[in-house]
């Protein structure tokens, strides 16, 4: 899939009218049903196939809000199979209404821009809920996984469940991630799918359970590991292009402790610093052709990741330099080509300059609890994007290697830590009032 691209200046792309907000459409029985069909193909293709746990609870016309973990594009054609037979409107990223505005908005969605404060898609979930009589389905984690695990979900999913007041179903998908990792560059594996959907919070339960109890309960749902589902159910996934690009997600040597000199090609992930070689088996377990392997579980291996950047940032070590061409997303028309600049991501956060010394723009860590961060968006590039409400800047860059993924994991664990002083902070304050 691609997007609209079209060259304009930076101060063309600011002085642009300011989006102008529409509440969402109910979805209408043709165009879900479009959608059903549209999706037929790929889930017939998949032999998909989905249980229902203590949906009998939910009322034939009552709103839900459906949660749903997010692995792959088939995700919204599974989704489209299991709701076909209420109306559900769908939140989805701004970037998807690009050239399909009126499209987009008669299926139901609600746009959003990802890990950016929005208040006004809490409002149009409420509105979609108490006024239109729709359920919402929502992928809380937003971002697809790069490990096949569940990605971290925002702090405020509790309060948003407690003002819709609606019950909450769960699903969650196998075999969308085996089928089609983000890494692998859109390359099809055969695997079956299947999703279970489950009543998980009732209207009663909301309003007895804090905001806090109900993002727990929902977390502990978002607890997967999709290569351990593989092997414990022995999948066999004989694609010859099963590790092309998995470097994306595993860049740095756990033996030579070298990043961005690993590539995955065929079968194999190998670190051209120092020459240690993995396979990636048919049944997803990494095997070192020679001495110790570190490890052979992915999930493992980008864990590790995460450690080792923690340990950059603690250390105050942490730096990401990278030049990269510059493209704004300010309406549904199309994506802008405004220039060229430099990012730098450090313990401050974010900081983006370019178009000729006319954007500075600075991101502290606290404004997002994870990072935008993509492989092969659109059929670009790899990309991050960061930004605001009012403009969001997607930076690809040129020549940089791995990234995203580092990216994303600094962009967590800065988070934390920022969370964690501004708790401090606030208790400090407390104390001494007292």
């Amino acid at each position: 899939m691609k997007i609209k691209i079209k060259n304009k200046s930076y101060e063309e792309v600011l002085a642009l009218p300011a989006h102008h907000h529409k509440k969402p459409l109910k979805q209408n029985i043709f165009w879900r049903t479009l959608l059903r069909i549209v999706s037929a193909p790929d889930l017939m293709a998949t032999h998909f196939k989905y249980e229902r746990i203590g949906m009998e609870r939910l009322g034939k016309r009552e709103p839900a809000l459906f949660l749903m973990n997010h692995s792959s594009f088939i995700d919204l054609k599974m989704a489209s199979e299991m709701l076909h037979s209420r109306p559900y409107n769908i939140v989805c990223t701004t970037d998807g209404f690009v050239g399909k505005k009126w499209l987009m908005r008669r299926l139901g969605c609600i746009p959003t821009n990802k890990f950016v404060s929005d208040l006004n898609l809490v409002r149009d979930m409420v509105y979609a809920t108490k006024k239109l009589k729709s359920s919402v389905l929502m992928f809380p984690e937003a971002g697809y996984s790069f490990d096949g695990t569940a990605t971290v979900l925002p702090d405020h999913l509790g309060k948003c469940v407690k003002l819709l007041g609606v019950p909450v179903v769960m699903i969650e998908t196998k075999g969308a991630f085996a089928r089609d990792p983000l890494y692998n560059n859109l390359q099809l594996r055969k695997v079956h799918t299947s999703a279970t959907m489950e009543y998980l919070l009732s209207a009663e339960d909301i309003k007895a359970l804090s905001a806090e109890e109900i993002t727990h309960r929902i977390q502990e749902k978002f607890s997967f590991d999709n290569f351990r589902w593989q092997q414990e159910n022995n999948i066999k996934i004989c694609e010859p292009f099963r590790a092309d690009c998995l470097n994306r997600v595993l860049y740095k040597c756990p033996h030579c402790k070298t990043e961005g000199k690993m590539e995955g090609k065929g079968t194999a992930l190998t670190c051209h610093a120092c020459g240690k070689r993995w396979e990636l088996d048919e049944y997803g377990y990494l095997v070192a052709t020679e001495g110790d392997g570190y490890f052979s579980h992915v999930p493992d291996w980008f864990r590790w990741e995460r450690e080792c950047v923690k340990r950059e940032i603690d250390s105050r070590t942490y730096l990401m330099e990278l030049d990269v061409d510059i493209y704004m997303l300010a309406d549904s028309k199309c994506l802008y080509r405004v220039g060229e600049g430099h990012l730098t991501h450090s313990i401050a956060g974010f900081h983006l300059t370019g178009c000729e010394g006319k954007l500075d723009y600075a991101q502290d860590p606290i404004l997002s609890y994870t990072l935008n961060s993509d492989f092969n968006w659109y059929e670009i590039g790899d990309v991050i994007s960061i930004g605001t409400n009012r403009a969001l800047y997607y930076c690809f860059p040129k020549n940089a290697g791995d990234f995203a993924a580092k990216a994303r994991l600094a962009t967590e664990e800065l988070y934390k830590l920022a969370r964690e002083h501004r708790h401090a902070a606030h208790r400090q304050a407390l104390a001494s009032k007292k």
